[in-house]
């Protein structure tokens, strides 16, 4: 089972999940605080995070505050994720703030070449938003691409733009 908590940032109310593995998900913000509680209410139970739970929290905020932040030290608990997109995941956790990777890019890193569609439905699927941070794999030509949070595009610029990156076509 699944713990959770429901924490304030700069941009709406977010949630973590973690087990004993690991931090297990991170749920951005939905349209507003009830529908995000409400998602993490199907996954889990409510629980006092412990001190590595609220250091992720901490590092969740200053990085939505504008100082981005790399996440590498967090624990992640893998065991829900398939294979491949655990292979997608770790490559995304090494695209630095303020920077972007092409889904094709990305699946050509991977000895994937043609498998962008791939590497987006892998993305569509990241149960760790920001600490996996989906929003810098971006589609060719430096346009958006997908993005399944609630805000779809808007969402994924108004992170990257949090990291000084600006989306083609996205204002």
């Amino acid at each position: 089972m699944e713990n959770y908590s429901l924490f304030d940032s700069p941009i709406g109310v977010l949630g973590i999940l973690w087990t004993e593995r690991g931090i297990s998900g991170i749920q951005l913000p939905e349209k507003d605080s009830e529908a995000t509680a409400e998602r993490l209410r199907q996954r889990g139970r409510t629980a006092r995070p412990p001190e590595h739970v609220r250091q992720a929290i901490a590092a969740l905020v200053r990085h939505l505050s504008g100082q981005p932040q790399a996440f590498q030290e967090l624990s992640l608990d893998w065991g829900k994720v398939p294979l491949f997109h655990r292979a997608v995941y770790e490559r995304a956790r090494q695209v630095r703030p303020g920077e972007t990777i092409s889904y094709g890019e990305l699946a050509r890193e991977l000895g994937k070449p043609g498998g962008a569609r791939a590497v987006g439905q892998a993305m569509a699927r990241n149960p760790f938003p920001i600490v996996v941070p989906c929003h810098r794999v971006v589609a060719c030509g430096g346009r958006p691409g997908g993005f399944s949070a609630y805000g779809e595009t808007a969402a994924k610029a108004r992170l990257l733009a949090l990291e000084g990156v600006e989306l083609a076509g996205v204002r």
